[in-house]
């Protein structure tokens, strides 16, 4: 999926197959939605090779979540670029990590975490038996964790520019680049959910944690490009 991807299983009966199973389960969705392999359905979509009624079950999904996401964001998020093209990334990568996530609970697995470029959802406790704990990094010396926290049976994502630079944009006005804000963190009942709105409420700029504090069940925390953080109200209970 063009990026580092971490599963950890503490339970006793965990095994290399479980893991293996996980990390074939992305390669699928790799294979499905990626947009630099023109033999994926989603670049097949794009040249026009495949109508709606083709598309696989797990593409029609994505399209119709896609769709909701859209209305419930105001118009913040939208899969079609604006050279007219689709790409479903602000979206799948949640997505998939969640769905792996229901793969280990299938198994009866009750504690592991799966990361995948800086977002992550986790279930149960850690090795320690405790809450596992995640870090925010420091935008603009990434070498430091300005916060840590604690995550039970949630997902954690982050949307910024500081690692990608301006991969992240505003569909209601393409030439307004993101320059307020460089960091947003979402907390999340699973990845999916929290990745999905972290990249809408970036999109939204200085406007999008308070899109998060009205949001029910979910918490932010925004740095400003100046390093000032700001946070929604239920934030603090995930500090560690």
């Amino acid at each position: 999926m063009g990026m580092p991807i971490t599963v950890e299983i503490v339970d006793a009966h965990a095994t290399n197959d479980a893991i293996e199973m996980v990390f074939d389960y992305f390669k699928y969705v790799d294979g499905k939605f990626s947009t630099y392999k023109n033999e994926s359905e989603i670049m097949k979509i794009n040249r026009g090779e495949i109508s709606f009624e083709k598309y696989s079950a797990d593409m029609k999904e994505i399209f119709i979540l896609a769709e909701k996401t859209k209305k419930e964001t105001d118009n913040y998020f939208d899969i079609r670029r604006k050279d007219g093209l689709i790409d479903p990334s602000g979206l799948v990568k949640g997505w998939a990590i969640h769905k792996a996530c229901n793969l280990l609970k299938e198994k009866g697995f009750k504690n592991f975490c799966i990361e995948a470029g800086g977002d992550i959802e986790t279930y149960g406790l850690n090795n320690e038996g405790k809450s596992w704990t995640v870090g925010i990094r420091n935008p603009f010396k990434q070498e430091e964790v300005v916060k840590i926290l604690k995550s039970k049976n949630n997902g954690i994502a982050t949307s910024g520019t500081y690692i990608r630079g301006q991969h992240i944009y505003n569909p209601k006005d393409y030439s307004n680049e993101l320059n307020d804000i460089v960091s947003m963190t979402v907390i999340g009942p699973n990845i999916y959910e929290a990745d999905r709105f972290a990249t809408a409420s970036f999109a939204m700029g200085k406007d999008g944690i308070m899109f998060i504090e009205n949001l029910p069940k979910f918490e932010g925390y925004m740095i400003d490009k100046g390093g000032i953080a700001t946070m929604t109200s239920g934030f603090e209970q995930y500090i560690n």
